[in-house]
């Protein structure tokens, strides 16, 4: 990749994100977005100037401070998480990856105007970065499923709730059943399935800090 090319256009980056959901609503609403991630594109964006596949670090190093308009970030839950506290729990895994965060939100803070990193309940509470801005529900957005997710918010509003959805009658959510998102087998992209962004979320995200930037 021509990192001259980015340094040229780019103001909003998606990192950790291999889905491109966020990015393609931002890219829709007009702005010139970029996402970062180890892994290629699931969507098959090319890698120049769409994706960068690569470190987040080494993505971010290569651009001078203040240089992005606005940094999302997914850093990986899978040692942050408290549904992980059975195996991870004061673990030397879940000490790195909550010091690798702590460093990767201070980069960000450096690099963007403003900040938004996404996680489920964990234990990111416990670094500098402090309790999650607010917690907030896919059913709050037109899905009809449960999931409390964290977002830390550096110059950022909070997101407004669009299309609250009352529970169903039946008890539970649709990704709370034996074929939903929260009961899914164990398999090399469960992982991938459970982290990606809601569309009403992402439509959320992408329309109200859109108008922001």
């Amino acid at each position: 990749m021509d990192r001259q090319n980015i340094d040229n256009w780019a103001r909003v980056a998606i990192i950790c994100e291999t889905s491109g959901t966020l990015r393609e609503l931002f890219r829709e609403a007009g702005h010139e977005t970029i996402s970062c991630d180890v892994l290629p594109a699931d969507d098959l964006s090319p890698n120049d100037r769409h994706h960068w596949q690569g470190d987040a670090v080494e993505f971010l190093e290569g651009f001078e401070d203040g240089h992005f308009d606005l940094i999302v970030g997914h850093p990986p839950c899978q040692y942050l998480a408290i549904s992980g506290n059975a195996h991870h729990s004061n673990t030397e895994n879940r000490a790195n990856a909550m010091k690798w965060t702590e460093d990767l939100w201070n980069l960000c803070k450096r690099k963007a105007k403003r900040v938004a990193f996404e996680n489920p309940v964990g234990v990111l509470g416990h670094t500098q970065m402090g309790k999650a801005t607010q917690y907030i529900q896919p059913w709050m957005f037109g899905e009809p499923h449960s999931k409390n997710t964290g977002l830390w918010l550096h110059n950022l509003p909070k997101i407004k709730p669009t299309c609250i959805l009352p529970k169903p009658e039946c008890g539970y959510w649709e990704n709370q059943t034996p074929s939903g998102q929260n009961k899914l087998a164990p398999s090399p992209d469960r992982w991938k399935i459970r982290s990606k962004t809601y569309m009403g979320i992402g439509l959320a995200i992408s329309s109200q800090w859109g108008d922001i930037i």
